[in-house]
């Protein structure tokens, strides 16, 4: 016989799906009376889960808003889901965000799916993953949604790439989360024009009084892919990669660069633009084929020393690996 406590759980499970849900119903779903099923959501009134009590012929009980979360339940499939997108998730969340909640979620797994979950992230590599971005502040990302839904105007205080403070009017069409960032596109009062701004370089965001219309047509995510394409970036990265246009585009992530014949055959021109050099050794070693820095020529002094850097750390020797394979080939 199934526990009451067991029976409560499944009462809010089914509560949790949204709707006010009729007492007759629950207690044929249950498998108790209509006394049992009112005795159970006082219990879970007891633990301060927002359970309202809906009067009159349709009447039962739903969920309704809360000062805090109540307790969620999971399936498999939907814990799998949620942690594949806090771990894997393209975009940056603010503060933590989503290392924190991975980590509440995994403390309360059964241990079973637990063990399976970790099996999977310990044996599963991503090879798009975006590298580690800023991200905005909660605050300024909530209000600013707000603003944008309700088409109201809003005063910012914005930090440019050159650490210029500025203070400026901004009517935001909408908000649009791209390769790992998230940016605001509205008119400007400064270039007055519209314009893409990062909202993790937004300090402070204040709403004004008063409504604004949107451009006929308008699509947020044109204007940032726009605004971003004819951003001037400090450095053009050039690379020849040996190899056909073919085989070297699946080697990079989808939309880091362009992949174009050179001019000496059997190799392939790959061209980027980027604020920093840093993170690009990795990703030409990644190729795991012969290549050549055409341009700048501060990426080749990052190149040779990042190799010596790797170099180093496998001189200095460690545990022998015992029982270690050569990689084998791959069969798709």
């Amino acid at each position: 016989m199934t526990r009451p406590t067991a029976r409560v759980l499944a009462l809010l499970e089914i509560l949790q799906t949204g709707g006010t849900h009729r007492v007759d119903d629950l207690a044929g779903r249950l498998g108790v009376d209509e006394r049992t099923v009112r005795r159970y959501a006082g219990h879970l009134v007891d633990l301060e889960v927002p359970v309202e009590s809906i009067r009159g012929r349709h009447g039962g009980y739903r969920l309704a808003p809360g000062f805090r979360l109540p307790p969620l339940m999971f399936t498999d499939d939907e814990a799998l889901a949620v942690l594949l997108g806090l771990e894997a998730g393209p975009v940056a969340m603010p503060g933590g965000a989503a290392e924190a909640a991975a980590a509440k979620i995994r403390r309360v797994l059964p241990r079973t799916l637990a063990a399976r979950l970790a099996a999977l992230f310990a044996s599963t590599e991503f090879t798009a993953a975006v590298r580690p971005q800023p991200a905005p502040e909660t605050a300024v990302l909530l209000r600013l949604a707000e603003a944008t839904r309700a088409r109201h105007p809003t005063v910012i205080g914005y930090t440019d790439r050159s650490g210029r403070s500025t203070e400026r009017t901004l009517h935001p069409y909408g908000i649009v989360a791209h390769s790992g960032r998230w940016y605001v596109t509205g008119w400007d009062s400064v270039s007055g024009e519209s314009r893409t701004f990062r909202l993790d370089r937004i300090r402070w965001i204040r709403r004004l009084d008063g409504t604004f219309p949107v451009p006929d047509g308008f699509r947020p995510a044109d204007a940032v892919l726009t605004g971003l394409a004819g951003t001037p970036w400090r450095y053009e990265v050039e690379v020849a990669v040996q190899g056909s246009v073919e085989e070297v585009r699946p080697l990079l992530p989808a939309g880091l660069a362009t992949v174009d014949d050179d001019e000496t055959a059997g190799w392939a021109l790959v061209r980027l633009r980027a604020e920093r050099l840093d993170w690009l050794p990795p990703v030409l070693a990644g190729l795991a084929r012969p290549f050549v820095i055409r341009r700048p020529a501060e990426l080749r002094e990052i190149v040779r020393a990042w190799a010596d850097r790797v170099a180093g750390y496998a001189s200095e020797g460690g545990p022998p690996c015992r029982g270690s394979d050569p990689p084998g080939r791959v069969d798709a």
